[in-house]
């Protein structure tokens, strides 16, 4: 990372008075909602770099990220998007969504609470046509019966051409999510990660 980014990056992290940390945030929101966390410990660095490499950034104006949680993908997504993109989170979670709103003081930043399955009218409403990536952390696995299903149907459609679907995910039938609507699938594992992570890319060809 270059030291004028690396700088800014620093600046955006450092959190105001009376803020709490991104752990402590983290374990409050996993202790009150187990389910929809999905996960003990946020994702390592080993697996956010992984995940993001594909990413065709000079061609990203709109990246949308389901299930933001306090900021662990969002923060490097951020330090990657060019000065005019816009990142949405999206998160049913309101303690989640004024804890970014309060740490990531970024105008690229647009943090929405509610469900990924509307994801095209909220990509609509903020004045965009297709989003060129949607990362996700979402639990498919332990979603309520069809939501799931629904998320993933409104994703393949809001995607532009040649963008991607990017899910880390700790249980491997997320995937039984993602072939009804992709046949262009990419796998891989990152094993330094709590636990480890199975990595999905969903191609829109």
């Amino acid at each position: 990372m270059p030291a004028s980014t690396a700088a800014k990056a620093r600046t955006r992290n450092r959190r105001p008075a009376g803020v709490p940390s991104p752990w402590g945030m983290f374990f409050r929101g996993f202790l009150k909602r187990p389910v929809m966390v999905g996960a003990i410990a946020p994702s390592s660095r080993f697996t956010i770099n992984k995940m993001l490499a594909p990413v065709d950034w000079e061609n990203t104006k709109l990246f949308v990220e389901y299930g933001p949680g306090v900021g662990t993908f969002t923060r490097p997504i951020l330090d990657r998007l060019s000065a005019d993109g816009k990142l949405i989170v999206i998160d049913t979670n309101p303690d989640f969504i004024r804890y970014l709103k309060q740490s990531i003081p970024d105008p690229r930043l647009i943090a929405i609470q509610g469900s990924a399955a509307d994801v095209k009218q909220i990509v609509g409403d903020h004045g965009f046509e297709h989003a060129d990536y949607i990362a996700s952390g979402l639990p498919f696995s332990t979603l309520p019966p069809g939501v799931g299903d629904a998320i993933a149907k409104a994703t393949r459609e809001v995607i532009r051409k040649g963008g991607a679907f990017l899910v880390y995910q700790y249980n491997p039938r997320v995937k039984n999510f993602l072939t009804p609507h992709w046949s262009h699938i990419d796998h891989a594992m990152e094993w330094i990660n709590i636990p480890p992570a199975q990595l999905w890319w969903a191609w829109n060809d």
